[in-house]
């Protein structure tokens, strides 16, 4: 949504016209370089470590450009002009929470849900997951622009929660899927402490491959 209005919000904070298009520039720059790093560590650091590292850069921006955006215009939302180094900071620290989201969040919410279901369901459950993810990609686009002028500072400080809830729901429930083979996802979701007591066993094979990859074959195990 940050970068949908990236110069309505710069201009908003009191950049000028120009200088807010060419900030936004800069983020979809920034948003382009960072999806690289992505590219490059999925498969070496671990989906877990980029979507948690990623949270947490993504909240401490988030507060920090709350608490700047909140001590210039306070309640009030009256704009004024921002003082050089005051725009930078601003900007500097947008372009850090675009980059973690372009490092995290962003491609890996498309990858992960593409690993993680069954053969059986696969289809299926990536079409719902698109849809989810695009009906509430439109409402929040729809809404932001109200909630900037209602909360003003509070906006990102109302984001930074959601993403401290999204995050503690990674730590908490999603299970590391570096090196899974989509076959193999039944046995990890059998292992996990809270997803295991939904999944039914697996048959006599599909323990002689878990045993066979070093792979838990039961909740107690992990």
């Amino acid at each position: 949504v940050i970068m949908f209005y990236a110069p309505v919000l710069f201009k908003t904070i009191g950049f000028k016209d120009n200088a807010s298009l060419m900030s936004a520039v800069i983020t979809g720059g920034v948003n382009v370089l960072a999806t690289w790093v992505s590219i490059y560590g999925v498969d070496r650091w671990g989906r877990r470590f980029l979507f948690l590292e990623g949270g947490s850069q993504m909240f401490i921006c988030q507060v920090i450009v709350a608490i700047f955006i909140g001590v210039k215009f306070g309640v009030s939302g009256n704009v004024t002009n921002l003082p050089e180094w005051y725009a930078l900071v601003v900007v500097l620290f947008i372009c850090i929470y675009v980059s973690a989201f372009a490092w995290s969040w962003g491609p890996l919410g498309w990858l992960v849900p593409s690993e993680i279901f069954p053969l059986e369901i696969r289809s299926a459950a990536q079409s719902i997951n698109v849809s989810v993810n695009m009906f509430f990609t439109f409402i929040v686009a729809q809404i932001f622009l109200t909630m900037l002028c209602h909360l003003k500072f509070g906006l990102f400080l109302f984001f930074a929660f959601f993403v401290v809830l999204m995050s503690v729901f990674i730590y908490l429930f999603l299970p590391e899927t570096k090196g899974v083979p989509i076959e193999e996802m039944g046995i990890i979701w059998r292992s996990h402490w809270f997803w295991g007591r939904f999944v039914r066993e697996d048959d006599d094979v599909t323990l002689e491959m878990a045993k066979k990859n070093g792979l838990p074959t039961n909740v107690d195990s992990i």
